[in-house]
């Protein structure tokens, strides 16, 4: 039996996967969370075979648990589930250490046959995207500028876009301010931009905020 952890903050969507998964014999949803520190609160007091992680919660950022989970859960399997488009975050939640990547509009059949890859120790990945990373590998790299970020860089770069200050930023990722201001000096090099309200406006041309 595959024991699931669900984590977002939104009961609606914790209860509909409880639903697609309650039609699989073979799989249960055995614990819920709606925050980053209940989801590491359970990952650590039980055992999990796939953990489905919302990407942006409440008291943080997705990636930096999974960071985390390679160190102090390096067993357990994560897929994330996000609202996010693939192309723009896909990319940075594998390099984090996520097996899978999924958007929340993927039908439930592809959701079961992802959970079922990944437990059986698999990644899963779309179409589109398979085709993307193949060409990444190939040298045939057709990503956009901040697909090829880091893991770390792209998440200064969504934090920046989203209006938080490098002050925020330090705190709320537990760096100092100059170790922040170091990774915005790298993003704005790699994307040929000079200040923040320029990182804005390439957020949002690109769709990655509103």
């Amino acid at each position: 039996m595959i024991r699931i952890l669900i984590a977002d903050d939104h009961a609606i969507v914790r209860q509909g996967l409880r639903q697609i998964v309650s039609d699989q014999p073979d799989m249960v949803v055995a614990g819920e969370a709606d925050s980053l520190t209940q989801t590491m609160e359970a990952v650590q007091s039980d055992s999990w075979d796939v953990l489905v992680l919302d990407l942006t919660m409440p008291d943080g950022n997705g990636l930096d648990l999974l960071r985390e989970l390679r160190f102090t859960k390096p067993d357990i399997r994560v897929l994330v589930l996000s609202m996010h488009s693939e192309d723009q975050f896909a990319l940075p939640v594998l390099q984090a250490g996520a097996s899978g990547y999924l958007t929340k509009e993927t039908v439930p059949e592809e959701l079961v046959r992802a959970l079922r890859r990944i437990h059986r120790g698999g990644k899963y990945v779309s179409q589109s995207l398979a085709e993307k990373l193949v060409g990444a590998v190939g040298g045939d790299d057709n990503r956009e500028e901040h697909e090829k970020l880091s893991a770390r860089e792209f998440q200064v770069f969504f934090m920046l876009a989203t209006g938080r200050t490098l002050k925020e930023i330090a705190r709320e990722l537990g760096l100092s301010v100059k170790t922040i201001s170091t990774y915005r000096s790298r993003t704005l090099e790699k994307l040929g931009l000079q200040t923040n309200a320029e990182i804005v406006r390439y957020a949002i041309h690109q769709r990655i905020i509103d």
